[in-house]
C-alpha cells in the first residue's frame, strides 16, 4: 500500500501565513491543523524554553517531549522577545504579512502588550486574530486561566462522564482543549471567507468552557428542555437498550441496538425470540423502563460465550457490536492500518497521527518536523538565539 505521507501534500491553504503565539495544546492544535493543511505557520515562542510543551515529559527527540513533535509538526520556529521593543517591532512586521493569528496566551496579556484583537486588527484590517481561552471572552471570569481538567469539572462535562456508581471522572482525551483548537480553525476558515468577500478579517473567540458547554449540548439541553438530571451510563446510552459493554467470557464487547429491529435480531440469535413480543421488551421505550430486568436476562447469555463467538454471532444477522480494544489492539486492526493514519515525519524516525480528514482520497502530508527553537530566526532576519540544537 501506497503511504499518504508520500503523496503530494494537497496543501489547500498554501499562501496563507499564520503567526501562532501557543502553548502546549489548544493554540498549537490549531496551529497544526492549519501547517498540515498545508499554510505556513510561524510559531512565535520565548527565547527563554519556549513553549512549555518542549519540556512536558522526558526528552524524546531533540531534547523535546513527544507531545511538543505532536502539535507542533510542520511549523517554523522563532524565538522573539515580545517584551523588548524590537520583539514588538519584529511581531509588528510580521502581523503586517500574516493572513490569520492564533493564541492561547493568558488572559490580559495580549492588552497589556497592545497586540490584543481590537488593537492589532486596527492595525492590520486583513488579519484574521483567532483568541483562545478558557472561560470566554465575556463574564466575570473572562481574565481567568484554565486547563483541561479544570474546565471539564466547571462545565458540568466531567460529571456526566462514568457509572452511576462512579465520582465525576474526567474525559481521557483533551476534549475542551483540542476541540477548542478545532473551533478556532473553523472560525479562522470562515473568515476567510468574509475576508474575501469584503476585504477585511475580524476577532474569532473560542474558549474551552465554550467548547465543553457544546460538546455537553444534550444533557444541557435536556435539563432547560425537560427538567432532566443527566444519569451517568458508564459505556450505555440514555435513549437506548441495550446500548452498552457487557463482559463476554474472555473480554468486554459493546452491543449497540439502536432501534426495535435490531433487538428483535439480537433477541433471535440468542436463542429468546419471546422477548420480542414481550410487552417488557417489544419496543425501546419499553425497554427503558425495564432496563434492569432485561440486563438481568441478557447479561449471563453474553457472559457464557466467548467474545468472538458472539461477534460472529451478532454480525451474521447485522446487531452492530464491537470488541472493546486497547491502544495496541485497535492499531493491529487491518481496518485501522487501511486507514494509513500513522504518517512517517520528514527527516526522523518516528511517526505521527495525522489528521482525520482527506481530499479527493489524499490525507495531508506532513511538510516537515517540529522545530528547534529558534530555527528559523535567520529566514526571517532575527537574531538567532543561544540555545541548545540537540
Amino acid at each position: 500500500m501506497e503511504s499518504s505521507s508520500t503523496k503530494t501534500n494537497a496543501g489547500l491553504l498554501s499562501g496563507i501565513r499564520v503567526l501562532e503565539l501557543g502553548q502546549v495544546l489548544s493554540g498549537p492544535f490549531a496551529g497544526v491543523i492549519l501547517a498540515d493543511l498545508g499554510a505556513e505557520v510561524l510559531k512565535i515562542e520565548r527565547v527563554d524554553g519556549g513553549d512549555d510543551a518542549r519540556h512536558m515529559g522526558a526528552a524524546f527527540r531533540h531534547g523535546d517531549a513527544l507531545n511538543f513533535h505532536i502539535f507542533n509538526r510542520g511549523k517554523k520556529s522563532l524565538a522573539i522577545d515580545l517584551k523588548s521593543d524590537a520583539g514588538q517591532a519584529a511581531l509588528e512586521t510580521l502581523a503586517a504579512s500574516a493572513d490569520i493569528l492564533v493564541h492561547n496566551l493568558r488572559p490580559g496579556v495580549p492588552h497589556s502588550m497592545g497586540i490584543d484583537g481590537p488593537a492589532l486588527c486596527a492595525r492590520h484590517p486583513r488579519l484574521i486574530y483567532c483568541e483562545i481561552s478558557a472561560f470566554g471572552h465575556a463574564g466575570p471570569m473572562k481574565l481567568r486561566p484554565g486547563y483541561e481538567p479544570l474546565i471539564q469539572a466547571f462545565s458540568g462535562l466531567s460529571s456526566t462522564n462514568g457509572g452511576p456508581d462512579d465520582p465525576p471522572v474526567r474525559i481521557g482525551a483533551s476534549v475542551c482543549d483540542q476541540g477548542t483548537g478545532m473551533w478556532a480553525v473553523i472560525g479562522a476558515l470562515a473568515m476567510l471567507q468574509q475576508r474575501h468577500l469584503t476585504g477585511r478579517g475580524g476577532v474569532v473567540n473560542a474558549s474551552l468552557l465554550e467548547t465543553a458547554l457544546v460538546w455537553n449540548g444534550q444533557k444541557t439541553d435536556a435539563f432547560v428542555n425537560q427538567g432532566l438530571l443527566p444519569v451517568r451510563h458508564a459505556s450505555g446510552h440514555p435513549g437506548f437498550v441495550p446500548y452498552e459493554a457487557f463482559e463476554a467470557q474472555d473480554g468486554p464487547l459493546l452491543i449497540c441496538c439502536g432501534n426495535d429491529r435490531l433487538f428483535a435480531k439480537l433477541a433471535a440469535v440468542l436463542g429468546k425470540p419471546e422477548w420480542s413480543s414481550d410487552a417488557r421488551y417489544a419496543t425501546n421505550r419499553n425497554r427503558l423502563q425495564n432496563k434492569d430486568t432485561l440486563l438481568t436476562e441478557l447479561c449471563p447469555l453474553i457472559r457464557a460465550e466467548p467474545r468472538q463467538v458472539l461477534i460472529d454471532l451478532f454480525e451474521s444477522v447485522g446487531v452492530p457490536c464491537s470488541p472493546i480494544h486497547t491502544v495496541p489492539e485497535a492499531l493491529m486492526q487491518p481496518q485501522v492500518q487501511a486507514l494509513d493514519l500513522l504518517q512517517s515525519v520528514p527527516g526522523e524516525d518516528f511517526r505521527l497521527t495525522g489528521l482525520p480528514l482527506s481530499f479527493d482520497g489524499v490525507r495531508p502530508a506532513y511538510s516537515r518536523a517540529a522545530p528547534r527553537l529558534g530555527q528559523h530566526n535567520v529566514e526571517f532576519n532575527m537574531p538567532s538565539p543561544e540555545v541548545p540544537q540537540d
